[in-house]
């Protein structure tokens, strides 16, 4: 059953009662993921948590689910890269993240992330989401486990999204004038995950995070 080629639409009753379920589904394989990976310390990126996230996101709601996709697609005023160089662009992505791993700040590699994800566009459909996840992912590691506090970073970005989108944008044009400039985007996450750090009771509060460098 893939339910968007059976009611035509994502505004569906059902489409939305199924993408609300799969959004919760897909929190609880983020959280269990993160747990596994700092337990067994196996702290990098793969093609097959990134895959799983978006197979949690959209399953019976789109095609392909936690596949690449097999055709163009258009977003907006973005235009993705062909669908068959998605394989090699995410190749070179994994192991770009996995080299600046280490020594590398965890807000400026959960911006790239976020960015390089969402400029790839993998999938058929629920890229917004996998490259939250993802990032949110990388950002636990980064940070020695799960953050505490709620709402969390990939739900505050989704509630935030003309600014995040506006930070996107300013990206991809520093990439296309040949200097990658992430610094909006940094700024926002920074803001949003003390948001997020805030809310734990006052009485222990966490050490907030500061923005990095320019890079």
């Amino acid at each position: 059953m893939i339910l968007f080629e059976l009611v035509g639409s994502e505004n569906h009753p059902a489409y939305q009662a199924l993408e609300i379920s799969n959004g919760d589904r897909q929190y609880d394989f983020l959280r269990s993921v993160i747990l596994a990976a700092v337990s067994m310390d196996r702290q990098f990126l793969s093609q097959t948590v990134i895959k799983a996230l978006n197979f949690q996101a959209i399953g019976c709601l789109h095609v392909n689910a936690g596949q690449y996709r097999p055709c163009p697609v258009e977003v907006g005023t973005h235009k993705p890269p062909e669908h068959y160089r998605v394989q090699a662009l995410m190749d070179d992505f994994v192991n770009d993240v996995n080299r600046k791993w280490d020594g590398t700040d965890p807000v400026f590699l959960t911006s790239y992330i976020l960015w390089r994800l969402n400029w790839i566009h993998p999938f058929i459909n629920g890229n917004g989401r996998t490259a939250r996840a993802t990032a949110y992912f990388a950002l636990c590691l980064k940070s020695g486990g799960l953050l505490r506090g709620a709402p969390i970073l990939p739900q505050l970005i989704k509630e935030n999204r003309p600014e995040y989108v506006d930070a996107l944008e300013f990206a991809d044009k520093s990439a296309a004038a040949g200097r990658l400039n992430l610094s909006p985007l940094q700024a926002m996450i920074v803001r949003l995950v003390n948001q997020q750090l805030a809310s734990v009771d006052a009485a222990a509060p966490p050490a907030p995070l500061e923005q990095p460098a320019e890079v």
